[in-house]
């Protein structure tokens, strides 16, 4: 687990600040304030490469309508297949509020 190589009480603090958030219009503030375009759409764009990817989606589909590398599509397949399961739990849990 890579996050055990930085963790510490700043991280625990953002982690701390993203649970305390309490619906998605403070997400939106939130996010809006502690990151660039940039960065939330490469964050929301690593999301969608793996529900895609679960879908059974091709790299060239995933790259033609999301716009990511293959070297991003690559490291989130990697960690679909070898990481903490954590975008499966993720990825379950929004289908399940939906």
């Amino acid at each position: 687990m890579q996050i055990n190589k930085i963790r510490g009480k700043e991280l625990d603090q953002l982690f701390n600040a993203v649970l305390s958030l309490q619906d998605k219009e403070e997400c939106y503030r939130f996010f809006d304030d502690l990151c660039t375009i940039n960065e939330i759409q490469s964050l929301s764009q690593r999301l969608e490469v793996a529900r895609m990817l679960q879908d059974g989606k091709t790299y060239h589909k995933i790259e033609t309508e999301t716009g990511a590398s293959t070297a991003t599509i690559s490291r989130v397949k990697r960690c679909l297949n070898y990481g903490n399961d954590a975008y499966q739990m993720v990825l379950d849990r929004v289908d399940e509020g939906k």
